[in-house]
């Protein structure tokens, strides 16, 4: 007759509470997933973006599949550290129970926290790598481009002011020159002097009726505007302009609140993941030294 049992193994001796081996192994198994899995991730994300308008997949999407993956890759790369932590730790000679349940536990933590000081020092700065070299080949390509669009946009920032006050001095109804074409109007000191009166009051917060009234007398000297229609434009040419600095203030203050937003959803999801990988990983520990210390033998009983 054959019969089987199940038991723990118990040896003689005294063994260290903490198997540095195999919780640096287990670390170790753990980053290398990581790294593995966020490569991955970070495939799938640079093919599923495109630099044309209404292409790809959206902001949000990639957010949310971003932090999909973050966890993913943290629960997978905590289990296998884990896992690989408790099964390959030392024996504890004549360790109550509980004890043992609590050290597998514990080096399931530990093997996660290495793990997770590994990772930041080494695979996002791997990640980050990647990350860099895509975006330098993708500032490369589109270089001429970008050039343009710099140059551009600081020139329209330096004289956002110009086209209103430019405005100021339209004619309403120019006289032509004898060739037929319309001479330019030389208003350029009056523009710059318009530019700096604005900028003076909308720092105060109004524009002045004295103000108003000498730019009133400037237009109309360059227009074909009575004063009182050249002061309607001045007021208008204003608020014109009051209205797109506030647009411009609103649309600044948007950015850095969704900014901002994303950066705490970021992190709260990171803490999440983290905190996932920490109970997976103590849990599989005490899985994996259970299967460690458990054995299966068979004896003839005749």
């Amino acid at each position: 007759m054959i019969e089987s049992t199940t038991a723990y193994r118990v040896h003689p001796g005294h063994g260290a509470g903490v198997s540095w081996g195999a919780i640096f192994a287990g670390a170790l198994a753990a980053a290398s997933l990581s790294l593995i899995l966020l490569l991955l991730g970070a495939g799938f994300g640079f093919s599923a973006i495109s630099p044309w308008a209404n292409e790809g997949a959206s902001a949000k999407t990639m957010g949310i599949s971003a932090i999909l993956w973050l966890t993913l890759t943290q629960v997978a790369a905590a289990a296998v550290g884990g896992y690989l932590a408790g099964r390959l730790r030392a024996h504890w000679a004549t360790v109550h129970g509980d004890e043992v349940f609590f050290r597998d536990t514990a080096h399931g933590f530990l093997a996660w926290s290495v793990a997770t000081l590994l990772s930041a020092t080494l695979v996002l700065g791997a990640v980050g790598g990647i990350l860099g070299a895509g975006a330098k080949v993708g500032a490369n390509v589109a270089s001429g481009a970008a050039t343009a669009a710099t140059s551009v946009a600081a020139a329209s920032q330096e004289n956002w002011m110009s086209y209103y006050t430019d405005s100021l001095f339209r004619s309403v109804d120019p006289v032509p020159a004898a060739d037929g074409m319309t001479p330019p109007s030389d208003t350029a000191q009056a523009g710059m002097e318009a530019g700096r009166i604005f900028t003076s009051s909308i720092a105060q917060g109004q524009l002045s009726e004295d103000d108003k009234q000498y730019l009133g007398q400037v237009v109309a000297q360059n227009t074909n505007l009575t004063k009182v229609q050249a002061e309607a434009r001045v007021q208008e040419t204003y608020a014109r302009t009051v209205q797109a600095l506030q647009q411009a203030e609103e649309q600044a203050r948007a950015a850095a609140d969704t900014a901002k937003k994303a950066a705490a959803w970021t992190s709260l999801w990171m803490f999440i993941a983290l905190l996932c990988g920490a109970f997976i990983a103590s849990l599989t520990a005490t899985f994996g030294g259970r299967q460690r210390d458990q054995v299966t033998y068979s004896r003839d009983l005749g």
